[in-house]
This record gives structure tokens, C-alpha cells and sequence, in this order.
């Protein structure tokens, strides 16, 4: 179990999405309630643990996504190699990677707290889920702040912190320029955060940070530019936290489409040139190509009208960013003959539903009367974010093609609702002077009202700026009973590994499985069925030289999903003759 002595308890809502890193022969992992463990690379013994003792009663899923290392000039000194985590009650620690004890000079007793310098903070509403990330000396990291519980949320810093005593560097606060200081000299409360993975480049001294959205979510009159920074990618210098450049995917965020997949820095190759680019996914299904140095486009991106909000007191953006190459990756309209049903009753029952909505495309703002989101807030693409073939310039990445329905609750009525977990979600947007009720566009059967297939897998073609292929990700199995089980693509979680050789590895999907593909066309070459929910990306490694190559997974389920839960930890390769 997560916890041997025995504080694991089965109404924790987990999630087991970590990737592990590699420091010499240790494959270094964190475990949903933010347990750090070793492991022997090669034969998986463990070398390790880490417990920090989160507390359980914390509001909120857990998940940790990983961990990051700083190697010094002595790294087989004490400390000399340090594993940084973060925990869901906002706290950074600093391990002795040989030994998994804490740095005991970095502040107190090997760890700092993050949730010095906010403010206010509730338990559980400040909580570290995506790995730190190191830049030279400095130790990066943003935090999830808990979407929709009220106006005056803590706000969302990036900070850097010295590796060695975890002294605060820099702190990059997210509210808009020229922002007053606050009396208390504390972060601007409500400001976007950087809940996902941050990247680097450590070459030019950046780190490249995606944005959520400002509190509330789905409700934002009378907050002015809050989100000046939200639903952005921020390049930022390392060494000092100065903000270099900043792009924003979506203007006054109105629909959760914050940025959770990672800015990914790749070389591209285009008409025998080469530069080096930041390639950002988004939930729209959208794909940014950015120049690394300026954040400038690659491809034209045009300014588009979009739908008004009719809903008193919001001032919604009147354009939205549309890249135009790659085209938009995601369907951006769902009409009534798109809508689907298992029986002609079911596809009839979708689209009296869809009747009643506002419908008028990607951005159809929340209302009063109810709005269809499609994408989804689950996206597109999410925090599983994309894998690169430099050789072949291929992108692979993940879609979710779900809708969602959206209705604003005024104030005086929310008593009066009641949701329908998991189906539905009441946000109460305390400050605000509506509260949302979100839920997924079902069929009275509880089947999605968009066309399957409802998760797919896809390769863009980044020097011709074109999809290459897409194929339905994930079957019905463990939805529906056999012989029911079809290639409808099931919703997932998770991102690919691709490897050297032209091979893909993605798990993610509903109905526990891993899977391998063929870079270039898609097709299927293996797969197997895990014990437990595959929510998380894979990664490969070789110990040494002529040493067997592993690829290894996280499989433990995720609660939100309902897949299977566990604690498993696999490694597959290839059988040993096939290597001779």
C-alpha cells in the first residue's frame, strides 16, 4: 500500500501519475501521498523511503507527478545530489538522493514552506502536485491552488529557491503589471498558478512556465486584467526570475482552459533551416509553435470574434487566439447531427439536451441557461502533454473529446441545487455572484452525447505543420460488458514515450491498458493489460552500457477516472535472446 503503516485509508481520492527520474542505478519516484522512494533500476529492489507525513484529512485529490535532482561539483558527497519534491501541504523538501534523508541545510531541517508568503491559506488549498524543476542553482516551483472556492484565493507565485539552502532567489508574482505592492508584502491574492509542469532550458537561463486561470474559473466581473498572466506560458529567466517573454492561449479565460500540458523545447527543422521552438498543446486542441529566445509565432496566429457573455456583470473577451498551422487538432463545434446514442431514443434524448444550450462553438461563454464546452475542460490535450521525435519532426500527443455542460447558479438559488457526482460538480465561486454547476453532456444511459471516439492518439507532422495520423485511444473493456468491448476510444489520462526507434508507449486510458505503436503510421505493434490504472507517462531508461533497456510505468489508478486502484510499479523490455 501507499502507506505500510497504515495510514492509507480507501476514501483518499488518489492518483498515481508519477514518472520517475534517473540518477546513476536509483529510479527515483513519489508516491500519491507524496512519499518519496528509491528504487534499483535494473532489479526494481527498494533502496529507500521518504515520508514526509502529509496529513489525510486535506481537501482535494493527491497525486505527485514526479521529482527532480540537482547534482553538485561532489555528488557522492552527503547532499551532494539532492532530490526536490513538493507535498499537497505545500512544502518543498530536499533529499540526500543516496540515502533519501533530508538536507538538513536546506532551511529548516530540509524543507521549506511554500505557504509562507501567500497569505491566508486554508488546509488543502495550496498543494504541490507537478514536479520542481532545477535551473542551475536555483529550484523552481508554482503550486495548484484549489479552482472555484472563493474570490480571495492565495495567488499563484513562481519561486526560486537557492538548491543548496533553500533560501528564496526570486519570486515571480502572477498578478498584472504595475500591480501595487500589498500592505503585508504577501502575494496578490486570486492570481493565476502554475499547477502543471514546468520546463527549461538551461542553455539560455529559462524556465518556460504554463498559467491556470485566476479565481473564479467561470465567473470574473469586476476583476479587471487579473488574468493578464492566466492561461499563458511565461519564459522567465532562471538565475533571477525576471520575465523575458509571455504568450496567452486564451484571453480572460472564462472556460478552465488553463495550460496543463508542458511547454516542450524542440528543434525545428523546416525548409533546411533549424530553431529551437516551444511547442504548447492546449485543452482547445490548439498547438502554439513559439520561438524559444522571443516567444514570437512561428505560423500566423489570428485574432478571431467569438460568442458575448450575456451573463450581468462579465466583460468576456471579444477575440481569441486560433493558431493556423497545424489546424486546430480537436473538433471545435458539436451540432445535432454530430451527437451520439447507442439507441435512436438515446441520440433523440442528446439532442433535445443539446437544444436547450447555448451552442455556439469552443468559446460558448457559461450562461444562465446552460452552455455546451466542447472541448472539454478536460481538454484536448491536458498534463500528459506530448512526446518529440526530433529525427522525424513528429509530435505525439493525446486528445480527450468530451462536452461539457456549464450553468452559472445565482447566489440565492445554489442552496437549492443539488449535483450529481461523478456526472456533475456544484463550484460554489464564494465571492462571486454565481455559483456553477458543471457536468459531462450524457445520455440518459450515462453514455457521452459526443461522438466517439472519445480519446485518441496522433502524430503532428511539425515541418509540414499537419496532423500524420490519429487512431481512437482505449476501448470499452471495463465500461461495458464482452462482447462489447469496441475500439470507441475511452477517456484517458496520461502522456506518450517515444523512443529512438520510431516507437510510441502510452497507458492512460479507462480500460488498463499499455500499449505500443508505430511512429509513423499508428499502428499497434504490443500490448498488455495492468493490474491497476495506467494514469501516468512512461519512461525508458539503460543502466549501462549493454545493459537491458526498461521501460517503466506508475499503475495506480485514478479515482477521479474510477480506474482501477493500486500501487504498482512495472518495468517491461524486450526478452533477453531477442537482445543477443
Amino acid at each position: 500500500g501507499d502507506d505500510p503503516a497504515g495510514r492509507a485509508r480507501p476514501d483518499l481520492r488518489t492518483a498515481f501519475q508519477a514518472t520517475p527520474i534517473l540518477i546513476g542505478d536509483l529510479l527515483v519516484f513519489c508516491s500519491p501521498l507524496n512519499r518519496v522512494f528509491a528504487l534499483d533500476a535494473e532489479t526494481g529492489a527498494e533502496r529507500w523511503i521518504h515520508d514526509p507525513k502529509v496529513p489525510l484529512d486535506l481537501r482535494g485529490a493527491r497525486t505527485c507527478r514526479g521529482v527532480a535532482a540537482w547534482i553538485g561539483p561532489e555528488p557522492e558527497a552527503s547532499c551532494g545530489t539532492r532530490i526536490f519534491t513538493g507535498t499537497a501541504d505545500a512544502r518543498l523538501l530536499a533529499l540526500d538522493a543516496r540515502t533519501g534523508r533530508p538536507c538538513e541545510d536546506f532551511g529548516p531541517g530540509g524543507e521549506v514552506d511554500l505557504g509562507q508568503g501567500l497569505g491566508e491559506v486554508l488546509p488543502g488549498e495550496v498543494q504541490v502536485t507537478s514536479p520542481p524543476i532545477v535551473v542551475g542553482d536555483v529550484v523552481a516551483t508554482g503550486a495548484q491552488v484549489a479552482d472555484n472556492r472563493r474570490l480571495d484565493a492565495p495567488g499563484g507565485p513562481i519561486r526560486g529557491f537557492d538548491v543548496r539552502t533553500g533560501a528564496l532567489r526570486w519570486s515571480f508574482d502572477t498578478a498584472p503589471p504595475g500591480s501595487a505592492p500589498r500592505a503585508d508584502g504577501s502575494a496578490h491574492r486570486g492570481t493565476p498558478n502554475a499547477w502543471s509542469l514546468l520546463s527549461a532550458d538551461p542553455a539560455r537561463d529559462l524556465l518556460f512556465v504554463p498559467t491556470g486561470n485566476p479565481s473564479n474559473d467561470f465567473y470574473r466581473g469586476g476583476r479587471g486584467d487579473i488574468d493578464h498572466y492566466g492561461s499563458s506560458v511565461l519564459a522567465l529567466r532562471g538565475s533571477t526570475g525576471e520575465l523575458v517573454w509571455h504568450f496567452q492561449t486564451v484571453h480572460h479565460d472564462l472556460w478552465d482552459y488553463d495550460v496543463g500540458s508542458q511547454p516542450g523545447v524542440v528543434r525545428l527543422e523546416r525548409e533546411g533551416t533549424a530553431r529551437d521552438v516551444v511547442a504548447l498543446p492546449t485543452k482547445l486542441g490548439h498547438l502554439f509553435l513559439l520561438d524559444a529566445e522571443s516567444g514570437e509565432p512561428i505560423d500566423p496566429v489570428e485574432e478571431r470574434a467569438v460568442p458575448r457573455s450575456d451573463v450581468p456583470g462579465e466583460q468576456s473577451a471579444p477575440t481569441q487566439p486560433f493558431p493556423t498551422r497545424p489546424a486546430p487538432l480537436h473538433p471545435h463545434g458539436l451540432d445535432e447531427d454530430d451527437v451520439f446514442g447507442l439507441t435512436p431514443f438515446e441520440r433523440a434524448a442528446c439532442r433535445e439536451r443539446l437544444g436547450e444550450l447555448r451552442n455556439e462553438g469552443p468559446f460558448t461563454p457559461p450562461s444562465l441557461q446552460g452552455s455546451v464546452q466542447y472541448p472539454s475542460v478536460a481538454g484536448g490535450a491536458n498534463w500528459g502533454s506530448g512526446a518529440f521525435d526530433p529525427e522525424r519532426q513528429l509530435l505525439v500527443l493525446a486528445q480527450t473529446r468530451l462536452a461539457n455542460v456549464q450553468r452559472l447558479i445565482p447566489r440565492d438559488e445554489l442552496a437549492t441545487i443539488r449535483a450529481n457526482p461523478p456526472r456533475e460538480i456544484l463550484f460554489p465561486q464564494q465571492g462571486a455572484p454565481f455559483g456553477l454547476l458543471q457536468g459531462v453532456l450524457l445520455s440518459p444511459w450515462g453514455v457521452p452525447c459526443a461522438p466517439p471516439p472519445w480519446f485518441t492518439l496522433m502524430a503532428v507532422d511539425l515541418a509540414r505543420g499537419e496532423k500524420a495520423w490519429e487512431i481512437p485511444l482505449g476501448t470499452t473493456r471495463g465500461q461495458a460488458p464482452w462482447p462489447f468491448w469496441l475500439d470507441w476510444g475511452v477517456p484517458g489520462m496520461g502522456g506518450p514515450l517515444v523512443t529512438g526507434s520510431g516507437l510510441v508507449f502510452m497507458a492512460a486510458t479507462m480500460d488498463s491498458g499499455f500499449r505500443a505503436f508505430d511512429i509513423e503510421t499508428g499502428r499497434t505493434l504490443w500490448s498488455t493489460w495492468l493490474p491497476a490504472g495506467g494514469q501516468a507517462t512512461p519512461m525508458t531508461y539503460r543502466v549501462r552500457d549493454g545493459g537491458r533497456q526498461l521501460v517503466v510505468l506508475a499503475a495506480g489508478g485514478h479515482a477521479t477516472l474510477g480506474t482501477p486502484p493500486g500501487d504498482w510499479v512495472l518495468a517491461y523490455a524486450l526478452p533477453e535472446a531477442a537482445m543477443d
